[in-house]
């Protein structure tokens, strides 16, 4: 029993899920030995572990806790579940909706269209899941790498990346046919004019130039559906005579639209690609701006153990910027579809050196991970039909006030799931491949209660994007204005303003709706709570009671989880219509606000559990401040 209890603890450890978790960014990697149980202890870890509170998991006050944990959890999945029976007044607006399932008899809600695209296709995708590093094995036996230097600056390194680039080259370019069919063109066609950009414009017009191509293409994919060669056609040629009969141009055009691949839409998939495309440009820029001499030389850093902000922020050499290695990464196969994003120096990085934190034991534990993950998915579904209910537009009192939370709340659950198995399939494809980009999901959605953190461990690959790309960039949190009477105050109103221009491009790369600009303005609107309450409450005047503070920031914290729940549910599910009804419902009666007071507590009872789950990471001399 205390050997599976260790195994269970070490699938589920941060250090399972990424080895960034656990070392500093500016950390050397170095490989961990598999045995270990805890991160190095080096100087840092200590000064984080020094600022750790005692433990609390045994007071009388956690173990008040438990009760509650043990008696509130398993009731939210029986009022779910109940509301998802075929007895259920609601069950024939959305019957429809639910498809056949293979776990005990249930029907299966896979109406969510975003998530029903990967789970039709997950057979497909576990072929090329063992069949791609399969073809890598193979080329590495009968091409091996040629380690003998073709001149004096070359290096092992050079070699692989030369080797290991020339083998994504290829696969990309079959990938994206098989993907796109003949839209495999138009992509390759946005890919060269954003390669031109960076290597023909004027240095000073690069980053302008770059994001005005970039957004512009976003827009344009999307209000185009794609370009269809039917349409490009049909500005060519006269519309029909009178006998009906259509130009032969336009026959033709139309027949190269069927030949479109086993995923047609390329623009939906290309939004990703968008981000890489600026991520070369840039790194490309910046890498200008740096010596004649080798960045990893000056700093007499190993090449082979770069920290991870190093391999993010020192150039790649700029023979490196080459088509080869542009297409290879732009249409880097794991990683194309979905992400996560890795950055083009990163990438290239990992091309010269495999990443030390990459072991085979590591590697299993997460594919263990991501399988077990995948289940708990199934169950869910075949058990709980909460998109399917949301997704009928239901007469909302058909359900009570506890129904109708829990059925919101189960939805950002699906919401996080639905986002989280596809990620993590993906970079488990690139980790077999042995490239190790960063995880996407940090904590489980119900792990969440700041809205500053949770933006951090949410598709955390594009938060460090949107971080380097976009809001450093704009100043960061940094205010212009140098007084210091008004330095915090303008300080925090420039991180706000950043925030909205942040999220309003979150918003429209994500698509081009009304729902979503709701989503990135109620996400600003609600951060501003949290502000004011950090400028109001600093933490050091609480010092001398540390649990009166962590009271009040649990009572702020129920209040920042309940409007991050409504934001995540305007954006991403009901829609604005959809929470009106449904907090109009809860709201409107006084069960509906007694219960409102009851989860209240509840929530706060989950979120000193919170706190205390950081404490202990700050224990173990893990601070990932979020």
């Amino acid at each position: 029993m205390p050997s599976i209890l260790s195994w269970i603890r070490r699938v589920y450890s941060l250090e399972t899920l990424d080895t960034r978790f656990i070392v500093s960014s500016n950390t050397p990697l170095k490989a961990v030995a598999d045995t270990r149980s805890a991160p190095a202890r080096d100087a840092r870890a200590s000064a984080v572990a020094s600022n750790a509170s005692p433990s609390r998991w045994r007071t009388p006050e956690f173990w008040v806790y438990y009760v509650i944990f043990a008696i509130a959890v398993p009731w939210m999945f029986k009022t779910v579940i109940e509301v998802s029976q075929e007895s259920h007044p609601a069950y024939s607006t959305y019957s429809h909706l639910l498809s056949p399932g293979w776990i005990a008899g249930r029907k299966v809600d896979n109406s969510d269209a975003q998530y029903s695209s990967f789970r039709d296709n997950i057979p497909y995708l576990l072929a090329l899941l063992l069949a791609h590093p399969l073809l890598r094995r193979v080329y590495e036996r009968y091409a091996p790498v040629d380690a003998t230097p073709s001149n004096a600056k070359s290096s092992p390194g050079d070699a692989r990346l030369a080797h290991r680039t020339r083998f994504d080259f290829f696969f990309a370019l079959i990938f994206i046919t098989a993907l796109h069919g003949l839209s495999a063109l138009k992509v390759l066609t946005i890919l060269y004019v954003n390669f031109k950009i960076a290597k023909t414009f004027p240095r000073k017009y690069i980053p302008a130039a770059t994001w005005t191509f970039n957004i512009v293409t976003l827009f344009a994919n999307e209000l185009c559906m794609g370009y269809p060669f039917e349409r490009m056609a049909a500005l060519l040629v006269p519309l029909p005579n009178t006998t009906g009969q259509e130009s032969p141009l336009l026959l033709w055009a139309r027949y190269l639209d069927s030949l479109s691949g086993i995923m047609p839409r390329w623009e939906v998939l290309f939004k990703v690609t968008i981000l890489r495309q600026i991520s070369f440009n840039m790194d490309y820029y910046w890498g200008l701006d740096y010596p004649a001499s080798s960045p990893i030389e000056k700093k007499q850093a190993d090449p082979a153990a770069l920290s991870e902000r190093d391999r993010v922020a020192i150039p790649a050499e700029p023979s490196s910027f080459n088509g080869r290695n542009y297409i290879a990464y732009i249409l880097y196969s794991p990683l194309y579809l979905a992400g996560p994003i890795l950055t083009f120096n990163d990438y290239i990085s990992q091309q010269r050196f495999p990443s030390l934190a990459l072991t085979r034991t590591r590697v299993i534990l997460y594919g263990v991970r991501f399988f077990l993950t995948l289940l708990a998915m199934e169950l869910i579904l075949h058990f709980i039909y909460a998109v399917a209910i949301s997704q009928a537009h239901p007469d909302w009192s058909f359900y009570n006030p506890a129904q109708l939370s829990m059925l919101g709340f189960f939805n950002l659950h699906i919401i996080w799931l639905k986002l989280l198995i596809p990620w993590r399939f993906f970079r488990l494809w690139a980790l077999l491949d042995g490239i190790d980009p960063p995880e996407n999901m940090v904590r489980c959605v119900s792990n969440n209660y700041s809205a500053f953190a949770f933006w951090r461990a949410w598709h955390r690959s594009f938060n460090r994007w949107i971080v380097r790309y976009v809001y450093v960039p704009l100043g960061g949190g940094r205010s212009r204005n140098n007084t210091i009477s008004n330095s915090v105050l303008a300080t925090k109103a420039r991180q706000i303003f950043n925030f909205l221009i942040v999220f309003t491009f979150v918003a429209l790369w994500h698509d081009l709706n009304l729902r979503l600009l709701m989503w990135g303005w109620l996400i600003t609107l609600f951060i501003l709570p949290e502000v004011i309450a950090t400028l109001l409450f600093p933490a050091h005047r609480w010092r001398s009671r540390p649990t009166a503070y962590r009271v009040l920031c649990g009572v702020g914290a129920v209040g920042n989880i309940l409007m991050m729940m409504i934001a995540n549910l305007v954006g991403f599910a009901l829609g604005v219509d959809g929470i009106q009804g449904l907090l109009s419902e809860m709201l409107g009666s006084y069960s509906g606000l007694v219960y409102l007071v009851t989860a209240c507590a509840a929530l706060f009872v989950g979120v000193q559990v919170m706190f205390e789950i950081r404490q202990e990471e700050l224990r173990a001399g893990i601070d990932l401040k979020c």
